[in-house]
């Protein structure tokens, strides 16, 4: 697995779980209540509908359809109010034995009429089955029935639970909000599996079709393609341009789509929006490690994040969420969504060996052996990923809940692409009792995802953009370079090997030719299974991990100051990070490099929020927990910063307009049009090509490459990247430009040109000369020219 992405360390739980005492609620029994009778409809209809909960074509009834395949009893719970509230109703579903579908129609005219009902339709369901039989003497709070928490073939039913259905299309509030009952209202074990949560737990809510539009989706190949990383709520919740009511939520993030146009991007890859515990976020400031900022503990695949929407009311994310994809699909856009489909917020044990007690909110009190990989025993978790038990990604219905999800975010929400969180254990091959990885079973959801929805060609057009965090934490769980046709992967070895030349030197060993890989494409790790520079998502800071400033102004993680920034436990160790001897132009030097190395190598490029004006975290490595004001974006830029934005500003101009940095394959050497250059050629300062001697020498630290720019489509005839990662001063002796041509200076990182025209504009670049020109680089320092 990436040492600097440990899964463990990145503590992506629910909630830290609390002791508490729970009263138990014990309510009235389930009696003296009309079940309607079943509508009259053929019997293909009643065993092929949707799953969830749909107005029927006529708007006349209500089919509430969902999956288990092991329990005995299913009852629908609707309710006139999300908490506070016992049920309107409590009406038994019918089992289709053959797919595992339960499911009630029910008339709209008897859910107003006869359970008074006239709002929004809020909705759970309780299920029974072989661990906890339905004993007619149950009544809510009672342990009527019970057998076990957990029988041998891993079932966990409990009717104390209200369960929200998998495929609900939002869910009213979290499990534990502000003022709330505790988590422990949702557990199961002997202290707590008779506490009746009902009253207080999320219910999905009915929608009719939202119609809303998200516009015209950009067709742009991925290669073309500057990604930009960012939180939905830490976007704009302190942007002072927002309108307060605004900040924060789908709607302020829509009004920031002109300025991320401005600066360049062309897809904003959001951390994850769907449904997670994250209402009680700074509710106590002093708690903050119970806080889940990032979102990695998925609640419901379907619903946007409540809140994340200005307009909270039923129906109100939906619409939010699908008026800023437009805004940004308007502004020429895409919108990538970061999905957590390998665990789930209901998480592990509490306690670590204890079988019984677990969370319930829905896939576990619904179907756990179907939903989720178990230990061969079938008591617990299968957990290789250190997050709480892998998702089950191999059963078929549990693919298909994952695959029916993407394609409502990607068809109805109108979302362009996704990021896969510890993607691997969508390979799994292996239900239960262990991991086998595949990058060809057809069967793996991996390949069913695409095989379903076809990814975007190579050069742009109709599809979805892939994109895979190739690792986890357990054995065969780190597969960097080994993702299915139509896969693009975060590139941690690009990274890393940058990261090292940069921070490391004399401490870890990096040669040219490493370095030249990286800059190129990655073949080692695309070209083999017939994938393409673009498949290697080039980064060198995520969320995960310290900001593109602090990669070169700490020399190790500040996890425990306090509040904003911290406290904040996990974090790696082991984070290639220097603070460049504590001089800050030194520094912004360095951050500078790092930018010009994602701007300038073949692959795509991401950037986190922020990058751009280099945002601090004050070398907090690990800010999963801070939904606080460090967090969030700024717009109050410190001169040094404001420079620093335009010329990062610049560099991705610059990118943009120059295909031959953009290639849809990989580069060869060969000189395919007669004009005295290859496609690209590596030099040595000394204008000679490496031998294999300097390609392998981790004591050589300078590199330089030319890209013929006449064999890719380029407005430049050639350009020209030289690079000094030694501390000293190193003289780079010219190739020719081309024919009849001179080269000219985009950019030098060196302190001394630091300022607003550090990258000139085109037209504006200084003629530096031709072959054979001696050009001195100053220590640790990117230089950029072009043909002219």
């Amino acid at each position: 697995m990436s040492p600097l992405t440990p899964a463990r360390n990145r503590r992506r739980r629910l909630l830290r779980r609390r002791a508490a005492t729970v009263g138990v609620a014990v309510a009235a029994a389930l009696t003296g209540l009309t079940v309607p009778a079943p509508l009259a409809r053929p019997a293909a209809a009643a065993a092929g509908g949707p799953l969830g909960a749909h107005y029927d074509a006529t708007g006349a009834n209500v089919e509430f359809r969902v999956y288990s395949s092991r329990a005995t009893r299913v009852a629908l719970y609707l309710y006139q109010s999300a908490t506070g509230a016992t049920e309107a109703a409590a009406l038994p579903l019918t089992k289709d034995s053959s797919t595992g579908v339960w499911s009630l129609s029910v008339p709209v005219t008897t859910i107003r009429n006869q359970y008074g009902i006239t709002g929004p339709v809020y909705y759970g369901y309780r299920a029974w089955g072989p661990n906890w039989p339905y004993d007619p003497a149950w009544t809510k709070g009672s342990s009527a029935g019970f057998v076990a928490d957990v029988d041998a073939a891993g079932n966990r039913f409990d009717p104390n639970k209200l369960l929200t259905d998998p495929y609900a299309r939002e869910l009213s509030q979290d499990p534990v909000t502000p003022g709330g009952a505790d988590s422990t209202a949702y557990g199961t074990g002997p202290q707590y599996r008779t506490v009746d949560d009902g009253d207080r737990a999320p219910k999905g809510i009915v929608l009719p079709d939202d119609t809303t539009s998200t516009g015209t989706k950009p067709t742009r190949a991925l290669k073309d393609d500057i990604v930009y990383e960012v939180h939905v709520r830490g976007l704009t919740e302190k942007d002072s341009s927002i309108p307060a009511a605004y900040r924060g939520t789908y709607k302020g993030a829509a009004l920031k789509a002109a300025d991320l146009a401005a600066l360049g991007v062309t897809a904003v890859e959001f951390l994850p929006v769907q449904e997670t515990q994250n209402d009680a976020n700074d509710a106590d400031p002093a708690s903050t490690n119970g806080d889940n900022y990032w979102g990695y503990a998925t609640l419901d695949y379907f619903a946007p994040d409540r809140r994340y929407a200005a307009d909270k009311g039923a129906g109100g994310p939906t619409r939010e969420f699908k008026e800023m994809v437009k805004a940004y699909h308007d502004a020429g856009i895409k919108v990538f969504t970061d999905v957590v489909y390998n665990h789930t917020g209901e998480g592990g044990p509490w306690n670590s060996g204890d079988k019984n007690t677990y969370s319930l909110y829905s896939l576990r009190g619904l179907d756990n052996p179907t939903y989720y990989s178990l230990t061969s025993d079938m008591q617990s978790p299968w957990d290789n990923t250190g997050v709480g038990g892998n998702v089950n990604t191999y059963n078929p219905v549990t693919r298909s809940l994952i695959t029916d999800s993407l394609a409502y975010w990607k068809d109805d929400l109108g979302v362009d692409g996704f990021r896969f969180d510890l993607a691997p254990v969508l390979g799994n091959t292996c239900q239960h009792g262990c991991f086998q990885y595949s990058r060809t079973d057809p069967d793996t959801a991996l390949n069913r995802i695409t095989a379903l929805m076809p990814p975007r060609p190579a050069n742009g057009g109709t599809g979805t953009d892939w994109i895979a965090e190739p690792w986890a934490l357990g054995s065969g769980t780190y597969q960097v370079g080994n993702f299915p046709a139509g896969w693009s992967e975060w590139n941690d070895k690009f990274r890393d090997t940058l990261r090292r030349d940069q921070n490391a030197m004399g401490l870890e060993d990096v040669t040219p030719g490493q370095l030249a890989t990286r800059f190129a494409g990655s073949s080692d790790l695309y070209q083999d299974d017939g994938r393409a520079p673009y498949n290697s998502v080039n980064f060198m800071v995520a969320h995960d991990g310290f900001t593109l400033a602090d990669l070169y102004r700490c020399n190790g993680k500040n996890n425990t100051q306090p509040w904003p920034y911290g406290p904040s436990d996990g974090g790696s160790d082991y984070n290639l990070s220097w603070d460049q001897g504590g001089t800050a132009a030194d520094q912004r030097k360095a951050a500078r490099n790092g930018f010009a190395f994602l701007m300038l190598s073949a692959g795509t490029p991401m950037m986190t929020g922020g990058d751009e004006y280099l945002r601090s975290l004050n070398c907090n490595n690990n800010p999963y927990n801070l939904d606080s004001t460090a967090n969030w974006l700024s717009t109050d830029w410190t001169a040094d910063q404001s420079t620093f934005r335009t010329y990062a500003a610049r560099l991705i101009a610059f990118r943009k307009a120059h295909p031959a940095l953009r290639p849809a394959g990989f580069y060869t050497a060969s000189d395919t049009n007669g004009n005295g250059m290859g496609q690209l050629q590596w030099f040595t300062p000394a204008g000679n090509a490496p031998d294999s001697t300097y390609w392998s020498d981790p004591n050589s630290h300078a590199l330089a490459w030319r890209i013929d720019g006449t064999e890719l489509g380029d407005p430049a005839g050639a350009l020209y990247v030289g690079y000094n990662g030694w501390s000293g001063d190193v003289d780079f002796t010219l190739p020719s430009p081309g024919a009849g041509k001179s080269w000219y200076s985009v950019t030098d990182t060196s302190t001394w040109a630091e300022g607003a025209n550090q990258v000139a504009q085109p037209g504006a670049e200084s003629r530096i000369g031709g072959a054979g020109t001696v050009y001195r680089l100053h220590g640790r320092a990117t230089l950029l020219l072009i043909a002219k």
